[in-house]
């Protein structure tokens, strides 16, 4: 498997006026497909991200960033392309080290899935975050059945068949846990590969809601262990 033949960046944002309008340059310098999923701001954030040239499409009320994905997605799918990077508004994501995960999605045969690793920077993170990326990362892995060392990044490669067979049906923050572990277990290649980042902690920009979310979570992967999805 070569590496992707269209790439386009789909940036879901939420609440991130201050930030995402330098994402979406560092992106544009890039790629030209620069799609941003406004999820029901109330700030400027639509506004700043058009400015800076992106394209935006607007949730009308917040629906979680799993729906978010799932429309951009569904938007950049049905326009032709052949995988999407996603990375986060909030400037911990550097548009810059996108071609790290597109080499790793062409080598070894290829993947189908590819997750920006933060595994190595672990130790610059706050305690608390550090322990949650730890043991959920561990957990996830268990579902999944293969070991992987940073599952809860939100920068990653997706290409068109991972997307076709898991669906991505989840909401919220739980859909980027939930599909490594249906990917895995439909027998698509999932691989991480590390990046840097603009900022290691990133607990200031997050709207991860530490108990409400990690519930979820754990429901999810245990449903899409037992209900992966679509076998070809």
């Amino acid at each position: 498997m070569s590496r992707p033949g269209r790439v386009a960046v789909a940036i879901p944002a939420y609440q991130a006026a201050a930030t995402v309008g330098d994402v979406v340059r560092g992106a544009r310098r890039l790629y030209d497909d620069v799609l941003v999923v406004d999820d029901g701001s109330s700030d400027h954030t639509a506004e700043r991200a058009a400015a800076a040239g992106a394209r935006v499409l607007r949730h009308g009320r917040n629906l979680g960033k799993g729906r978010a994905l799932r429309t951009a997605f569904d938007d950049l799918f049905d326009r032709g392309f052949d995988a999407v990077v996603t990375l986060d508004a909030d400037g911990q994501h550097l548009p810059e080290e996108i071609p790290r995960l597109l080499r790793a999605a062409g080598e070894d045969g290829g993947a189908d899935l590819v997750i920006g690793s933060r595994a190595h920077l672990f130790e610059r993170m706050h305690p608390m975050r550090r322990t949650s990326n730890r043991s959920s990362s561990r957990a996830i892995s268990f579902f999944a059945g293969r070991r992987f060392e940073d599952v809860q990044s939100g920068f990653r490669l997706y290409t068109r068949k991972v997307i076709d067979r898991t669906g991505f049906p989840e909401a919220r923050f739980e859909a980027e846990s939930a599909v490594v572990v249906r990917a895995v277990r439909l027998g698509l290649e999932v691989r991480c590969v590390r990046i840097a980042l603009g900022e290691p902690d990133g607990r200031a920009t997050s709207h991860y809601r530490p108990l409400v979310d990690s519930l979820r979570i754990a429901g999810a992967v245990v449903r899409a262990r037992l209900r992966p999805g679509r076998r070809i």
